[in-house]
């Protein structure tokens, strides 16, 4: 679970989707993409590697044990940044003999010309290399990091999508799935963790100690991980699996959320998905620092400790819920991803966007509580904006290289992903949509996979059309428009259905056309699928009682826009509405506006209904599109209108939770006391702003004061209006924090600072050598939000050092997302310029699409502020 991207060369790839996504075969090795011939491959890599702490560089040897299919004069695998010091072949009365590797390091490989022909058969490659510990999060990685107030380092890997080949010379794409067996020489303090349980340990007369580690099973080269330093860890069994969280010492107060969760959502995917977990075992493993996010290596999860370790004193609940988020994300990659492989890049969402619809229905089962279903239709708004635009892409998109392979770790590939699956769970059943995914566990587990494979399997044990379905929103960019109108005839109500594909930037001009699964009923009443596969139907329901609703629950991939006497009748009852139903008609409803489509006094309306709305995900969406107006207007005359506006409308539902929490009230009101409060200060409240700086100074004396549900308020709040001595307070909290989740929290606030003196000492943080390389991107784009123009000279001046912080898939939108948030298409143009005389065409392709994002904002402020001020007057009367 890593970043997002565009994906790269877009043109071809919207050129090529509808016949390359219709021509998709089942999985076959021959004819699966990638640079590297297909006449040999990897069965078993036997690693040793040494690394040099101090000089942050290692030595290794492998033997490889090899198999040729087709005689051949030549062997090619992967390798970058590594030093062939040896390299020698043997095997079927062959003796050993010296090759000579050719590297080539453009393309990144490793090659051996043979001479004569090498027979098909089994042989032994093996290697001496050499290479570097990087600073970055690609490949073997070193973070540093304090303990107890010593300065530590310990060593990591992450490999996706194309850097297992920085630390092993490897056949280096999925399909080339072998076994791995790991050695590796550390200091005798050192804990060591990989993909299988340590096998083997000796001490060592320099000092050091070897530590083999078992063989894994087959599986592609990207899972393997390393992890060694001064660790602890914790652990339990579950299902015959031994359970670990491991983390840097010191911390173990805060694995034992996360040890549950394990074994609990392991528990849930053995059943699930019909096959077990194979592996002897499973670590959690946090580090501080080095990469964000999380990377699923089988058996040895890797995480940014932020986004595993739960402290049970000090961590708000939104910490906890995004923690089991992504262990449950990652957790289920042991399975999709893991067991089972995408075949090429181009199919990553059979991985990720599989591992996040699992996660939201694992997530679902075991805390319904936190409603994950109303944040996961919220959070598909995102996904949705960006899908709307002419530079979005298909699910699946053709991959050419490692760098186009970097970049379609997006949000289509995850969210749309996600939301697609989703859809489609609900029209072919869940019970027949799980029996289609354990089928095809059982069938394809320990081998590569296309979505043909996936939509067999799933077609047969549903019995519905799912290939035929699902070429329409994996092969196409976009989606439908819903229309939506209705009448009564002779008692009984013709409901008319259209589609089109909606679009926020300019018309569109494909005609394009999915086959939609519709649910159409009466709201609390029943609903009826129906496919709409053509332009327009029209269906007739058995009486005109009730109020019309479409796709009630929420899980369509899709607008609509009803008539306005079918969207007036839904608005009026908006208190009694199902949660889902009420908060796809706002959703949808700020959606119409922003393309123009409908004015604004209709959101605001119907924004004004829910004063008393009890849940936070509502909240969240609303408040969400209000800031988003308020960003638009900001230096103008309506700014001040929508402030009193926000004011107005959170004042009272705040007033009811009051700012103490009270006894026995949920998670949910203690998180909304939090979002409200935190909208009032935004927007100017000098109640709001003067109760955060109040308790800012009580938490400097003692930290306890503050509930943890409200520090994210009162840090960020301060952070916003910070003078010198608040901000160098909030200095102080980084430099001190024992955390990432703590150091993450006052950086955070800092970067928000509105003085320019001020957000220039944040950007200057971004290149300390003090900062987490993996967080350098990071503070300039979130400067950027409120200081762009600041933000954008800082990050040229110091283009290459923040390049050489950032992982592969970072590169390309470094300095694209410094003004992804502007609203000034002056930020477009000179950003794109720019990136187009400094970088490559993928680079562009990702410039293109903030600027697009840019230019879409500014015509949305052209277009919605003349209309503020009668809105919000129409709103109040």
């Amino acid at each position: 679970m890593r970043h997002y991207r565009a994906s790269g060369a877009l043109a071809m790839a919207l050129a090529l989707a509808a016949a390359t996504a219709q021509a998709e075969a089942p999985f076959s090795f021959a004819t699966t993409p990638g640079k590297l011939p297909k006449d040999v491959i990897p069965l078993l890599y036997d690693a040793h590697l040494v690394p040099d702490m101090a000089a942050d560089t290692f030595r290794g040897t492998q033997r490889v044990e090899i198999e040729v299919l087709r005689a051949t004069k030549r062997i090619v695998l992967n390798a970058a940044n590594l030093k062939i010091e040896r390299a020698a072949l043997s095997g079927r009365g062959l003796a050993e003999r010296s090759l000579a590797p050719v590297l080539d390091e453009k393309q990144e490989t490793l090659a051996f010309e043979l001479g004569a022909p090498l027979a098909p058969g089994r042989y032994t490659l093996a290697l001496t290399f050499s290479g570097q510990i990087n600073r970055e999060g690609r490949g073997l990685f070193q973070v540093g990091y304090k303990a107890g107030g010593l300065e530590k380092k310990l060593i990591a890997t992450t490999m996706e999508p194309s850097d297992a080949r920085r630390m092993l010379p490897t056949w280096d794409e999925p399909a080339f799935r072998a076994r791995f067996k790991l050695t590796v020489d550390l200091p005798a303090s050192f804990k060591a963790y990989s993909n299988t349980p340590v096998e083997k340990q000796e001490k060592l007369a320099t000092g050091l100690q070897r530590i083999s580690f078992a063989p894994t099973p087959k599986m592609p080269s990207y899972l393997v991980v390393l992890v060694a330093g001064d660790m602890e860890r914790v652990s339990a069994r579950q299902d015959g699996v031994d359970i670990g969280v491991v983390t840097t010492a010191g911390k173990l107060g805060s694995t034992a959320f996360p040890l549950q969760a394990t074994k609990d959502l392991l528990r849930y995917y053995n059943n699930y998905f019909g096959v077990p977990y194979p592996l002897a075992k499973l670590d959690q493993i946090a580090i501080p620092g080095g990469f964000n996010g999380a990377m699923e290596n089988w058996g040895g999860i890797v995480y940014n400790e932020s986004t595993l370790l739960v402290d049970p004193k000090k961590s708000p609940e939104d910490v906890k819920k995004l923690t089991f988020e992504v262990n449950a994300h990652e957790m289920a990659h042991q399975w999709f991803g893991n067991l089972v492989t995408m075949a090429w890049w181009d199919n990553l969402w059979l991985n990720e966007g599989f591992a996040s619809w699992m996660a939201a229905k694992a997530t679902e089962h075991f805390h319904p509580e936190w409603r994950p279903h109303l944040d996961g239709i919220a959070g598909r708004e995102g996904v949705l904006n960006l899908d709307a635009r002419k530079t979005t892409h298909p699910i699946q998109t053709r991959i050419d290289n490692e760098e186009q392979a970097a970049g379609a770790f997006d949000a289509i590939t995850y969210e749309k992903g996600q939301g697609f699956l989703r859809m489609l769970e609900a029209y072919v059943g869940e019970d027949q949509f799980r029996k289609g995914i354990r089928a095809y566990m059982a069938k394809h587990q320990y081998s590569n996979t296309t979505t043909a494979d996936l939509w067999a399997a799933i077609e047969k044990a549903s019995g519905k059309p799912v290939g035929k379905l699902a070429a329409d929103w994996t092969t196409q960019p976009g989606y439908p428009l819903i229309s939506v109108s209705q009448a009564c005839v002779d008692g009984k109500r013709q409901v008319s259905l259209a589609q089109e594909q909606f679009r926020l930037d300019e018309p569109a001009l494909d005609n394009r056309l999915w086959n939609v699964p519709l649910q159409v009923g009466t709201v609390n009443g029943k609903a009826w699928y129906t496919l709409l596969a053509n332009r327009s139907t029209t269906i007739t329901q058995g009486s005109c009682d009730g109020t019309l609703v479409v796709d009630p629950h929420s899980v369509g991939f899709f607008r609509i826009q009803y008539d306005r006497a079918s969207f007036d009748a839904l608005a009026a009852n908006a208190a009694r509405l199902p949660d889902p139903t009420r908060l796809k008609l706002l959703l949808d409803a700020w959606s119409l506006v922003t393309a123009g489509r409908t004015q604004l006094d209709a959101y605001v309306s119907l924004v004004a209904r829910y004063g008393d709305e009890p849940r936070l995900a509502l909240w969240q969406s609303i408040l969400s599109n209000l800031g988003t107006l308020e960003r638009l207007a900001r230096g103008e005359p309506e700014q001040a209108l929508i402030r009193r506006f926000v004011i107005d409308f959170v004042g009272p539902r705040f007033s009811k939770l009051g700012w103490e929490p009270k006894a026995g009230e949920s998670s949910e009101d203690r998180q909304l006391r939090a979002l409200l409060a935190a909208t009032l200060a935004r927007a100017g409240d000098e109640r709001a702003i003067g109760e955060a700086r109040e308790r800012f100074a009580r938490y400097q004396a003692d930290p306890a004061s503050v509930s943890p549900d409200m520090l994210d308020f009162v840090v960020n709040t301060v952070g916003r209006y910070a003078d010198g001595a608040t901000y160098a307070a909030l200095g102080k909290h980084v430099a001190a924090a024992g955390t990432d989740e703590e150091r993450n929290r006052f950086g955070a606030a800092m970067t928000l600072a509105q003085d320019p003196a001020l957000a220039a000492s944040t950007l200057g943080m971004a290149i300390s050598p003090q900062v987490p390389v993996n967080l350098a991107s990071v503070i300039v784009s979130s400067v950027g939000r409120e200081h762009p123009d600041q933000a954008w000279a800082f990050a040229v001046a110091n283009r290459d050092v923040l390049l050489k912080s950032t992982d592969a898939m970072g590169r390309n939108r470094a300095l694209a997302s410094v003004v992804a948030a502007s609203s000034d298409t002056r930020h477009a143009d000179m950003m794109e310029g720019y990136v187009g005389q400094n970088f490559g065409p993928d680079a562009l392709v990702e410039a293109r699409r903030v600027g697009n994002g840019i230019r879409v904002r500014a015509a949305q402020k052209a277009r919605l502020l003349p209309q503020v001020r009668a809105a919000l007057q129409s709103a109040q009367q």
